[in-house]
């Protein structure tokens, strides 16, 4: 079974992708900016896009039956080299004890505004589950 999950961001039409994709108990999370959807504004603070985009992720994986807490590996795609240390200040809290596989990539963003997208996969059960 496929589930397709959307969040009612415009882009999710006009470029024709679902927000997440949840595959049996994986669920794969598109690239995700900070903007705040119910206002249509993109902070200008990188930290706080990056808050804005963990938001709309977890809303995403929780349609699809999951969590923040599953996730098991992210990608961070950063516009400035300079904004790493304000990343890492706003994602680390959520991620800290969750330790999923990571990679960051600095990158040319698609809009002036955007500073960060960040991509996660996720595993339902991940979060209660011990090695």
């Amino acid at each position: 079974m496929v589930q397709r999950v959307s969040t009612g961001s415009p882009f999710e039409a006009t470029f024709g992708y679902s927000r997440a994709v949840r595959h049996e108990d994986t669920v794969y999370v598109s690239g995700t900016t900070g903007y705040d959807y119910a206002t249509m504004t993109m902070p200008e603070s990188v930290g706080e896009q990056a808050k804005n985009a963990l938001a709309t992720i977890d809303k995403a994986l929780k349609q699809a039956g999951s969590s923040i807490e599953d996730t098991v590996r992210v990608v961070y795609y950063v516009g400035d080299r300079a904004d790493v240390d304000a990343v890492v200040a706003a994602v680390g809290p959520v991620f800290k004890d969750i330790r999923p596989a990571a990679s960051m990539l600095i990158v040319q963003m698609i809009e002036a505004g955007m500073k960060i997208e960040i991509e996660v996969t996720a595993r339902i059960g991940a979060a209660t589950s011990h090695s």
